[in-house]
């Protein structure tokens, strides 16, 4: 039993052996897979500013704020936590590319819709914020990525707190939801240096975690720890 137990141990360890992740890549490969993951942070970046501005350009983005602010947040929320889920499955389907963009694009696309009563209140009774958190968070974002890079420490280790953080803060929204609480200026600095730790996760398991070929997922990942830092930077830079 020993002897068979030791050889299964010896085929896992060679399956894993196997899977060329990014850490086991050459110089070059690793090179190419972060190249790949930065431009598509990018055309995700890009896609969800193009789509914003459709929104205010044509009228929609009044008749979605109307409807999202209209019914109940913890709707909203789920069904945001439901597509993100969904996406990520998507995003992580290494064996298919086109799934792997369309989780991509289906995460852009609920993030455009959910951000769009923030940006629609922003724009009509804070001029210049949206602006000042689009820099803020710009600013944020490659300050914490060159600290990655730079230290190479791995930041994976922080992955606790992260899901600790997560669900203390979704259990503190739902409680403000349902109580009519206000999460006040401090909730929103909390979730930005959640965000920011989020940053520094992505950042370190796209230098090592990601296999060489999901680049996509590393992207989405990234995407929807800057969209976090906006969303509460811009979410301060409103408030009265």
């Amino acid at each position: 039993m020993t002897s068979a137990w030791s050889k299964a141990r010896r085929e896992m360890s060679s399956v894993t052996a196997a899977i060329p992740t990014v850490e086991r890549s050459s110089v070059w490969e690793r090179r190419a897979f972060l190249y790949r993951t930065y431009a598509h942070l990018l055309g995700a970046i890009v896609a969800f500013i193009a789509l914003e501005m459709l929104y205010f350009a044509t009228g929609i983005a009044e008749t979605v704020a109307g409807a999202l602010l209209s019914v109940s947040w913890l709707i909203v929320l789920g069904g945001f936590i439901v597509a993100g889920f969904v996406a990520r499955g998507f995003a992580n389907q290494t064996h298919s590319r086109a799934l792997q963009f369309a989780g991509l694009g289906a995460y852009v696309v609920a993030e455009s819709i959910i951000f769009v009563p923030l940006l629609w209140i922003a724009d009509a009774f804070a001029p210049g914020a949206i602006t000042a958190a689009a820099t803020v968070t710009l600013l944020g974002f490659v300050g914490l990525s060159a600290i990655a890079f730079r230290t190479r420490v791995d930041f994976t280790l922080v992955r606790g707190l992260l899901q600790w953080g997560g669900v203390v803060a979704l259990i503190v929204i739902v409680a403000a939801v349902l109580f009519g609480l206000s999460l006040g200026t401090w909730f929103a600095v909390a979730m930005i240096a959640l965000a920011g730790v989020a940053i520094l996760y992505d950042t370190s398991r796209a230098l090592t975690g990601f296999h060489d070929d999901n680049y996509v997922a590393a992207a989405l990942e990234l995407f929807a720890s800057v969209a976090l830092m906006f969303w509460y930077v811009l979410s301060l830079f409103s408030r009265d």
